[in-house]
Parts: structure tokens; C-alpha cells; sequence
């Protein structure tokens, strides 16, 4: 029994030891993996944030391909060099395949554009057929513009664009009008009339004003899909609050009851903000204060964004040259400095603006003034007399960066057409490049102007307020020659 006993303890040491050793063994294995494919992994994730997938599909599967053997090979355990040339040409193609993509968003505006909204209202659940062609098509017209077809590129991205309006227009119908109707259906057995009769009624206005709109205007879904989409929430918003207002009622709820309640949600998110809400004066001031503390702690999160990019990108500057010549050395801390003088410059930017002119971004060594006070007439392109004042800070940004480039970029919201979304993206774009040919020293050669139309939106066009952030004009600084000189 002894011996027995002495041979199960020597076999769960041995198992324990050859367990440990694996475990070991596998978190060196891991270190090893992370420190080989730390700049792939960086360039992998920049070329998906950027879309290189769609955009860009030969360069980012040549990238993938050898990303993909990199890995079979150190699993295997073969030969280090060979695994880091294929990450090496890993990396460039991932990097090659992001500048592409830069291009096709500049070609296939209008194309992207309908490609989104498709998505939207999910046509690839409710018209797959049409998805699948139209996404066939637009994977050719990226692919031909990556061989510098640009030609047969957009013909091919316009067949794209038929398609997926065609899929959109189809899965407005069945995922928003037909998914309103059955609603409204189910609304009427349950009685929501009889207790939230308003926004049953507003249910029912926005799915008439939805069919009007695509009857009439079949070519631009924008407002259509917006409204469809509002009549959907409407119809439930309204069977909930009959439901809630039902139970209140038949639990012999008091109006004060009704109140205390609504002011439960904005207490508990005053706590969670480190505040005590007072509701003495109504709800307005808590609210008040929740957005200003949301707002603060935005601009926070992205300064510390900004600075902890611009330090990953020292710190890898400084990982690929440790060992370097000393002319590599020298060059090396100019890049380093050049940097540090960019950011310093920028936080000179920063606060020439208030949140109510500008939202000053970072992109890496690009400075981007978003100009949310820079306002056009409905439908056009002058430049008032109001925005004068923003446009000379703009003008003082531009000028603290000599050698810089400058591109301007042009937006609308969804409403419109969308050639002529584009043509007045351009048009105003091309007012604010005018304004500062006329107002600094750069030459109309180191300007360039895109305009991107509805295709690029930063909040939800179903809103009076996103449409109104998604109408901008944003001034990218670049403030680096191919020098690299300031």
C-alpha cells in the first residue's frame, strides 16, 4: 500500500512538473510571437480600421497571405529569418493596401456611400441576392483601381452603387415598413390607443410619410429609410408605454409616483459620475451637468488618445533603430524632435479654438480642425461674414507650419442627392481653400481640395443634430515636407 502510495506522488509530481514546463514553454512561445509580430499586428489593425479588406482587397490579401505564413512557420518552428521577411512584406503590403484605400475613397464616394446604407437596414439578411452581387461587383471595382484601372474601376463601383440601392430600397420594405405594419397590428389588438394615442399616432404618420417618400423619390432612400426607420421605434415606444402605463393604472400609480420614477435613471447616473443629482428645479440642471461631465471627460480621453499615439510612434521609431549607425542615430533624434516641436505646436492650436468653432483632432502628425462654427446658406457654398473670425484663426493655425500641406475637406448630411451632395461638398470646400490662398502664403499648389459628400458621417443622419455635425468642412494640416523639415 506504501509503495503504491509512493508511486501515485512521484506520478502527479512528474505530471505537475510536465504540465508547469508546457505552460512555461508556452508563455515564452507567446513573448517570442508578440516581439516578431508586433509592427504587423500594428499595421493588420490600421489597415482593418481603415477598411483595406473592401477597399483594398489584392494588396491587403497579398499582406494576409504572408501574415498568415509567418504564423504556420514559427508554429512550426522553422527557419526565424524567413519568418521575418514574410512579416516584413506582410507589413508593407498591409501599408500599401491603406494608401490604397485613400484612393477609393476619394473615387467611389458616392459608391461607399450606398454600400453603408445598405448595410443600415441589413440587406444582406432581407436581400441577400443583391448584396452578394452588388458586393461582387464593388471587390472588381477595388481590385481594378488597385491596377490603376480607373476607368473600368467606376464602372464597375456604378454597377455596385444600382445594386445596393436596389438591395436598401428592398430591405426598407421588408425589415421597416412590413416588420411597422405587423406592429401596428399587434398595437391595435393590445389597445395601445387608449393609452399612448400620440406616439401611436406618430407611428402611423411617419410609415405614410415612408411610402410617399419612396414612391416619389426612388432615388435617394436617405429620407425614406430615416423616417421607416423612426415609424419602426415609434410603434414600439408606443407598446411599451401602453404596457407601462397599463401597469401603472392598474397598480394605482399617483402622478408623483410617475415622477419620482423618471427621476431614478439620471440619479443613478449622477452616482456613477461621483454626484448627487438635485432635482429640486426639475430635471434640466442634473442633465445639465451629466453632459458637461460627459463632455469633459471626451475631451480627456481623447488628449490622452493623441499623446499615447504620439508615443507609440517614438517608441517604435526608437525600437527599429536601437544598434543603428550613427548617421541613423543622428537622423533618428531629428525625427524624434521634429515630433516633439509638432506636438507642442498643436497644443498651441488647441486652445485658439473653443468647442464652439473648432474641434481640434490629431491624426498621426496631421493636425485636423473640424469647423463646427463655420456655417453655409441652405444648399450653398458662400462664405459669410460671420465666419470671418473663424477662418483668421484658421489662417493663424495654418501659418505656424510654413513648409506645411494643407488639404480641405468637404461634408454633407444624407438629405440631397447624392451627385449634388458631392458637388456642394466640393463647392465649399473649395471656398474655404480660396479664403486661405487669399490670406496666407501658401501657393494654390500645396491646397488641395476633396470633397466626400454624404459618404463620411460622424453621427446619425436620422437626427436634426447629426445631420448638422455631418455638414462640415475640416482643415487637415500636414505640417511635415518630404524633408522633413517644419
Amino acid at each position: 500500500m506504501f509503495q503504491k502510495q509512493r508511486f501515485f506522488n512521484f506520478a502527479l509530481i512528474i505530471a505537475i512538473a510536465c504540465i508547469t514546463t508546457l505552460f512555461v514553454a508556452n508563455a515564452a512561445g507567446q513573448e517570442v510571437k508578440t516581439a516578431l509580430f508586433k509592427e504587423a499586428n500594428t499595421a493588420l489593425q490600421a489597415a482593418r480600421n481603415a477598411q483595406a479588406d473592401v477597399l483594398a482587397p489584392k494588396n491587403f490579401d497579398e499582406a494576409m497571405k504572408r501574415y498568415q505564413k509567418a504564423e504556420a512557420d514559427l508554429k512550426q518552428g522553422k527557419n526565424l529569418d524567413d519568418i521575418r521577411k514574410n512579416l516584413r512584406e506582410s507589413t508593407a503590403y498591409f501599408h500599401k493596401a491603406i494608401d490604397a484605400t485613400k484612393l477609393a475613397e476619394v473615387t467611389f464616394p458616392n459608391s461607399m456611400k450606398a454600400r453603408r446604407d445598405a448595410q443600415t437596414t441589413e440587406s444582406a439578411r432581407f436581400s441577400s441576392e443583391l448584396w452578394t452581387e452588388a458586393e461582387k461587383k464593388f471587390n472588381e471595382a477595388a481590385g481594378k483601381l488597385e491596377d490603376g484601372d480607373l476607368n473600368e474601376a467606376k464602372k464597375k463601383a456604378g454597377e455596385a452603387e444600382k445594386l445596393y440601392r436596389q438591395a436598401e430600397l428592398e430591405s426598407i420594405k421588408t425589415n421597416y415598413l412590413q416588420g411597422t405594419r405587423e406592429l401596428l397590428k399587434q398595437a391595435e389588438q393590445l389597445k395601445v390607443k387608449d393609452y399612448a394615442p400620440k406616439t401611436l399616432l406618430n407611428a402611423q404618420q411617419l410609415i405614410q410619410q415612408a411610402e410617399k417618400e419612396l414612391n416619389e423619390n426612388r432615388y435617394d432612400t436617405d429620407v425614406a429609410r430615416g423616417l421607416a426607420q423612426r415609424a419602426n421605434y415609434e410603434a414600439k415606444h408606443a407598446i411599451y408605454l401602453a404596457k407601462a402605463i397599463k401597469q401603472m393604472k392598474d397598480k394605482d400609480h399617483s402622478w408623483e409616483d410617475l415622477m419620482l420614477a423618471s427621476e431614478k435613471p439620471l440619479q443613478q447616473i449622477a452616482e456613477k459620475t461621483g454626484r448627487v443629482a438635485s432635482f429640486d428645479a426639475g430635471l434640466g440642471k442634473p442633465t445639465d451637468e451629466i453632459i458637461a461631465y460627459v463632455t469633459d471627460n471626451q475631451d480627456r480621453v481623447e488628449s490622452l488618445s493623441r499623446d499615447l499615439d504620439w508615443y507609440q510612434q517614438e517608441n517604435a521609431l526608437l525600437e527599429r533603430q536601437l544598434g543603428s549607425e550613427e548617421q541613423e542615430k543622428s537622423a533618428l533624434a531629428q525625427q524624434v524632435a521634429k515630433q516633439a516641436k509638432t506636438r507642442e505646436l498643436f497644443a498651441n492650436v488647441e486652445q485658439s479654438f473653443s468647442r464652439e468653432e473648432a474641434r481640434v483632432l490629431r491624426e498621426g502628425n496631421d493636425i485636423i480642425l473640424r469647423l463646427v462654427g463655420l456655417n453655409f446658406p441652405s444648399a450653398g457654398a458662400t462664405i459669410e461674414q460671420q465666419s470671418f473670425g473663424l477662418l483668421t484663426k484658421v489662417r493663424d493655425a495654418v501659418n505656424l507650419f510654413p513648409e506645411c500641406t494643407v488639404s480641405v475637406l468637404g461634408y454633407t448630411d444624407s438629405y440631397g442627392g447624392d451627385e449634388q451632395n458631392l458637388q456642394l461638398s466640393k463647392e465649399r470646400a473649395e471656398a474655404v481653400k480660396q479664403y486661405l490662398l487669399a490670406n496666407t502664403n501658401l501657393n494654390a499648389s500645396r491646397i488641395e481640395v476633396i470633397g466626400y459628400g454624404e459618404s463620411k458621417p460622424i453621427a446619425s443622419n436620422e437626427i436634426a443634430t447629426g445631420r448638422a455635425a455631418n455638414r462640415r468642412v475640416e482643415v487637415v494640416i500636414h505640417p511635415w515636407t518630404a524633408s522633413g523639415t517644419l
